[in-house]
């Protein structure tokens, strides 16, 4: 069973492609399961589109679930389409959040951690002239803030949980493990899973997420895991799918799941 959660298309403004491409390549790889999850609109903002180049407009998100469900009927029998959506995790917007995505079908809801302090976690420029005490304070609120999320009860999925290397990959060198075993042990106790996501490799850190190291610590404390490329091409989807999964298999996992009307399907690591 082969499976890719995580696919964006051209609404989002940084992605490239239709959603019939992401469906077509998923196909072409070979797999089973595709699950299509732009980036929701900024509806903390009172702008319609407040990020052009980040998310899509608040009046593009019926358009986007129409066009999914239109496309899951079509190919029925050749690929499963799921309709999922990325969205970030505001606390102060959560309920808002909530309230508006609750209102669509969606098979799953991968919740993601962007920002932090109002700056996004790719920005480097945010760890210039902070001193190790400011760099480990930025570090736990990003855990904190994932904790957070997981809490909420509004996601099936967390995306890419120690992203805010990307850019900066001595990211991972910040001592803050107090904060990432809480995290972890708040996301088993939830029994959310969380996604090795390959996008890694389009940043400067290389590699997926998250790292082996809290993989490891992940097992220990129970946490179910799943896979997504985060593909922003076509050519992306199911990107190293194998090699995540014979990792997995080395670290102890033996099953990861997907999610299909919000129910958790688990399958052997293949």
């Amino acid at each position: 069973m082969k499976f890719d959660l995580h696919t964006h298309h051209f609404r989002c403004g940084h992605a490239d492609g239709t959603i019939r491409d992401y469906i077509e390549a998923g196909i072409a790889a070979g797999l089973s399961v595709i699950g299509i999850s732009d980036h929701t609109p900024y509806f903390g903002s009172e702008s319609e589109q407040a990020f052009p180049r980040i998310a899509m407009a608040k009046s593009e998100l019926a358009n986007y679930v129409e066009e999914v469900l239109a496309l899951q009927k079509e190919y029925e029998g050749t690929i499963d389409v799921l309709l999922g959506i990325e969205s970030d995790y505001f606390p102060e917007y959560a309920e808002l959040y909530r309230r508006t995505l609750s209102a669509y079908p969606f098979d799953y809801i991968i919740g993601s951690v962007h920002n932090v302090g109002g700056v996004s976690i790719f920005n480097k420029s945010r760890w210039k002239n902070l001193n190790l005490q400011g760099k480990i304070a930025g570090k736990a609120e990003y855990y904190r803030l994932i904790t957070a999320s997981a809490r909420s009860g509004m996601f099936q999925i967390l995306g890419h949980i120690d992203a805010m290397k990307g850019n900066y990959p001595q990211f991972s060198d910040i001592p803050a493990t107090a904060e990432i075993d809480e995290c972890l042990r708040v996301i088993g106790e939830c029994g959310i899973a969380i996604e090795i996501n390959t996008s890694g490799g389009t940043k400067l850190c290389g590699g997926w997420y998250p790292s082996d190291d809290i993989l490891e610590r992940a097992l220990h404390y129970g946490v179910v895991v799943t896979f997504g490329s985060d593909a922003h091409l076509p050519s992306r989807v199911a990107d190293q799918r194998d090699a995540v999964a014979a990792r997995l298999k080395e670290i102890g996992f033996i099953r990861w799941v997907y999610f299909k009307q919000a129910q958790q399907i688990s399958v052997p690591i293949e």
